[in-house]
């Protein structure tokens, strides 16, 4: 790719980038949120057709011209999106073959598409049912699903924006792995990741971008980079702490859950969370830690409003009162607030701006007579805009057309906004870079400094001992063990994960 340029209406979102993939390695390409990448690639596979952009895009030596998605992948360009593109209602069989259908005379063979589909699905890992629907998979599983879905169409070049952000440290390191293999086969990958740790194992070459510009490009064969230099090249500054200082204060207990149990909704009559008390004081930072699949996510959702589950059974307490928050209207004006894991589906509606999607969960703020001031709301989300650094043209732009990272902020813009008492953030930098990720953490860390109650979910050990003050461990539905985050490391919550105290 040389000299790309590329606008959106007020925003310069590439500006001559160029990139050079050989066939056979993994390039990496890093940058912080905004910085381009995803635009990049979706100029690379058709997604921004020829004539949209400037510059010139050369595949085998000759000039290529995308005019969509159709183009690229007859040449064996395949991308799989940072967010993802299956169809909820749809099996795991019909979403791997959608559009690539193994037919004869318009005939679909389904014996055929699944027996396929169970052996794309054993080379990423997941062990479900080819016939099993989407819909009822969890966001990290259906990550595999989306790279199962590649691998059954004939590709020479495979590009993967963020695709370990949503899977534990054993799927992502079985992902890394096929990627290696695909080398060896001669298929070329672009990875863009804000996992320095895993670039370091897999990549030949690692490009790094800023504010829409190539800084440089790095050799990084035999694991070895320094990722200092990536994140100065990333961020355009020395970030000398990955997490926050901060002296925990905690005060009385703040939030209480006794005995809290919740059966699935499809399996009615078989518990999926079981017996779970957790409490967590006021100024404290509490981690939630386990394997996907452990009920972390679910837990959270059920205990916001009853958004997940049936029979939901069990106490919970807010400042020393019992509270029984039926629907997440309520959860919302007792003082509870849930940042998804699913920015895409569940935070937001991408279809409106930022200022309409910041004020939402608090709309009485911005509508003293009844009415939405609109004034009001243009001066709340211009300062939460100001005050998380999201990238935009102005809260007047579409959430639809921002990057991951600023996604996220939006999202955590409309629940610090409701003011809430006792905040639930469920993989809260999933998809962010380290410069945004500081920036987060900071957030995290003057609310429990304001007295709040702040419990976190995330799938990234090191993130929860470097900003918990202590750390649930989950699995199968149970709290399996309890630890102040001094006496925590990576080794102890796997052992109490696998039953080995």
């Amino acid at each position: 790719m040389r000299d790309i340029r590329k606008t959106f209406p007020g925003v310069l979102a590439l500006d001559r980038v160029n990139l050079r993939v050989m066939p056979g390695e993994i390039h990496a390409i890093v940058g912080e949120n905004g910085a381009g990448k995803s635009t990049l690639m979706k100029v690379l596979s058709g997604v921004y057709p020829a004539g949209s952009f400037s510059g010139e895009i050369r595949f085998d030596g000759k000039p290529r011209s995308f005019n969509g998605i159709a183009d690229s992948e007859a040449l064996g360009i395949i991308i799989i999106h940072q967010e993802l593109a299956l169809v909820p209602s749809l099996s795991i069989a019909e979403n791997v073959f959608l559009g690539n259908e193994l037919s004869a005379y318009g005939v679909v063979n389904w014996m055929a598409a699944h027996r396929k589909t169970q052996e794309l699905l054993a080379k990423v890992g997941l062990r479900e049912s080819p016939s099993a629907p989407v819909g009822d998979l969890g966001v990290g599983k259906q990550q595999l699903v989306e790279i199962a879905k590649a691998l059954a169409k004939k590709v020479r070049l495979l590009i993967l924006d963020e695709p370990t952000a949503s899977l534990n440290e054993s799927d992502s390191q079985g992902l890394l792995q096929l990627l290696c293999e695909f080398r060896e086969q001669g298929i070329a990958c672009i990875l863009i990741s804000h996992k320095l740790n895993e670039i370091a194992q897999v990549a030949n070459h690692i490009t790094i971008l800023r504010d829409g510009t190539t800084v440089e490009t790095l050799e990084a064969g035999d694991g070895r980079i320094d990722e200092d230099r990536v994140i100065r090249g990333m961020v355009g500054r020395e970030l000398a702490d990955r997490y926050p200082h901060r002296t925990p204060c905690p005060g009385d207990v703040g939030f209480k859950v006794s005995h809290w149990h919740v059966a699935h909704p499809q399996h009615r009559h078989s518990s999926f969370i079981e017996d779970v008390s957790i409490e967590v004081r006021k100024g404290e930072v509490v981690g939630i830690a386990g394997l996907m699949g452990a009920g972390r996510t679910e837990l959270a959702m059920s205990l916001f409003g009853r958004s997940w589950g049936r029979h939901i059974g069990g106490l919970m307490e807010l400042d020393g009162q019992p509270v029984n928050f039926r629907n997440v209207g309520e959860a919302i004006r007792g003082g509870l607030a849930y940042v998804t894991e699913d920015r895409k589906a569940l935070g937001l509606i991408l279809s409106e701006d930022i200022q309409f999607n910041t004020t939402l969960a608090r709309l009485e703020g911005v509508s003293p007579a009844g009415l939405i001031n609109r004034g009001l709301e243009h001066q709340v989300a211009s300062d939460y805009r100001e005050r998380l650094r999201i990238r935009s043209a102005g809260v007047g732009q579409k959430t639809v057309n921002l990057s991951g990272g600023n996604q996220q902020k939006v999202v955590l813009s409309k629940w610090l906004y409701a003011r809430p008492k006792v905040l639930i953030l469920d993989e809260p930098t999933r998809g962010i870079d380290v410069g945004a990720k500081f920036e987060i953490y900071s957030i995290i860390a003057n609310l429990a400094a304001e007295g709040r109650c702040v419990i976190v979910i995330s799938s990234e050990m090191p993130e929860l001992l470097g900003i918990t003050d202590r750390i649930y461990v989950m699995n199968e539905g149970r709290i399996v063990a309890e630890m102040p985050t001094t006496e925590a490391s990576q080794e102890r919550i796997m052992r109490a994960i696998v039953g080995r105290h």
